[in-house]
């Protein structure tokens, strides 16, 4: 309520920049009080705040003083006097006037709050320090309230025709139903179920709709350019004035304009030398080297670019550009102020994004050492105890390849088919698979009338990662069609015991 109070103040100082302060407090006023506290002092029944017995009521006499006292209050609140009808009340006036001081104190502390990205500390760097999206709870009748809100007033709440709302806002398409948010079927009008229906509550995982990987950097590019660009228009104005920057651009500098420029741009560098190496930029912003005629080529070849992005407009002669660094010079304090807390932020960030980096890196190396304790149990269970008659001692017999036909396979449901060859002919294809060295890989040959036309190299886990996926077939040699899950499960039967 109290940040509402503050948009809604600021607000309307944008809209209306003349109105007093007063004016705007009535206003917020208006909000705080009577639509808020007032209807809990007229009727404290209706909100629990005072306890009546069963079946119990207000008289009538506690309900009109109620209404008296929610009336005074409302004229100190808007600072109104008793006037005309109600003149027999003027003695009051006094009081009232002394009581709106007290209610402007009041609404003046309601609207000082922080704004939501101090309150929550977030920034544009926040989603990207996250181990977990966020997640908000919320009824389906809040979600259909909101959405009809959004639609009714989408041009007050994004004037610019290219605010991403309005984008959202297409892609959801008409307000939905109650029951097709839940997936019930439609019920009659007025259907008690409805209203138990619309306080049901979901939980939403936010994400980011337009988290386009490289749309971040094109946009950093662009401030970029035009923070590179102001800094040398700033470097040529100083020697070369004139009354538009367009006529400055096209106008040649005199031989003197000359010489200070360059004296300036010595006794940059030798200030820039006695800079440490660690507070040096890794690259220049500005390139001193370049002439003052130099600089003036590259800030045209920058303001082209720059009107191609829309950040500049040349029909005012790039006035706007102008008024920018003017009111760059004069904030450079509150800049300044601002780089701090930014700079404290980002070290925040860094910090967090390091311990985010560290979080994952004991996440993988915990999968890694999962995995390959997995495999190695299977590569323990590879070879099965044999006993004979008198041993005392159980050899762990060698394990050996397994060959079967193409037929074979293709009975057991491991082959499907293999590309350009007739079912009939699969007893005259062969296929060998034996372990290799490494736990989890198989050596797979492939044989046509005896004679060897191939091999590769089958690891176990992307057989799994596959089934995990959901892919039921995959192509060996790219000829022959396997089915997944039961070439893991021949797998595992021969060479693994299961």
């Amino acid at each position: 309520m109290r940040f509402t109070s503050k948009v809604l103040k600021d607000t309307l100082h944008e809209k209306f920049p003349d109105a007093t302060e007063d004016e705007l407090l009535k206003i917020v006023g208006n909000l705080l009080y009577y639509r808020y506290m007032n209807p809990a002092i007229v009727a404290p029944d209706a909100f629990d705040i005072i306890d009546l017995s069963a079946g119990g009521q207000l008289t009538t006499d506690q309900r009109r003083n109620l209404g008296s006292i929610a009336k005074m209050l409302q004229h100190a609140a808007s600072n109104k006097m008793f006037l005309g009808d109600n003149a027999h009340l003027n003695p009051i006036n006094e009081y009232l006037s002394s009581s709106y001081q007290k209610f402007r104190r009041f609404f003046l502390a309601a609207c000082d709050v922080p704004s939501l990205e101090d309150k929550f500390n977030v920034d544009q760097y926040s989603d990207l320090v996250t181990l977990q999206k966020p997640v908000i709870y919320i009824s389906i009748g809040e979600v259909i309230n909101t959405h009809t809100l959004l639609l009714d007033h989408q041009d007050a709440i994004a004037s610019e025709h290219n605010d991403p709302i309005h984008e959202l806002l297409e892609d959801l398409g008409e307000v939905p139903t109650i029951e097709s948010l839940i997936g019930e079927n439609p019920l009659p009008p007025g259907d008690p179920n409805r209203e138990t229906m619309g306080k049901t509550e979901v939980s939403l995982t936010l994400a980011n709709k337009f988290d386009v990987p490289g749309e971040a950097n094109a946009e950093m590019d662009a401030r970029t350019l035009l923070l590179n660009t102001k800094r040398l228009i700033v470097d040529v104005i100083r020697f070369q004035p004139g009354e538009t920057l367009t006529e400055i651009l096209e106008g040649a500098a005199s031989p003197e304009q000359d010489v200070e420029y360059q004296r300036a741009m010595q006794r940059r560098a030798i200030r820039d030398a006695k800079t440490p190496e660690k507070m040096k930029q890794a690259k220049p912003v500005v390139d001193d080297s370049l002439t003052l005629q130099g600089k003036k080529d590259k800030i045209r070849s920058n303001l082209q670019r720059l009107a191609e992005l829309g950040k500049v407009h040349p029909e005012n002669r790039y006035q706007d550009l102008i008024n920018d660094i003017a009111k760059d010079i004069r904030n450079q304090r509150r800049y300044r102020q601002r780089r701090k807390a930014e700079l404290v932020k980002l070290q925040q960030t860094n910090t967090a994004l390091n311990s985010k980096t560290a979080f994952y890196n004991v996440q993988i190396d915990y999968y890694n050492q999962y995995i390959k304790t997995c495999m190695d149990n299977l590569a323990s269970n590879k070879g099965k105890l044999s006993k004979k008659p008198g041993d005392t001692k159980a050899k762990k017999s060698k394990q050996v390849s397994q060959k079967y036909t193409a037929a074979r396979l293709h009975e057991k449901g491991v082959l499907i088919e293999i590309e350009d060859l007739q079912t009939n002919q699969f007893k005259n294809v062969i296929f060998e698979i034996s372990p290799s060295e490494a736990v989890g890989v198989f050596d797979v040959k492939a044989k046509f009338m005896g004679v060897h036309l191939e091999t590769l190299q089958l690891e176990y886990q992307d057989l799994l990662q596959l089934q995990y996926e959901g892919v039921a077939v995959m192509k060996l040699f790219d000829r022959a069609t396997i089915n997944v899950n039961l070439l893991i499960f021949l797998l595992n039967k021969k060479f693994y015991g299961k």
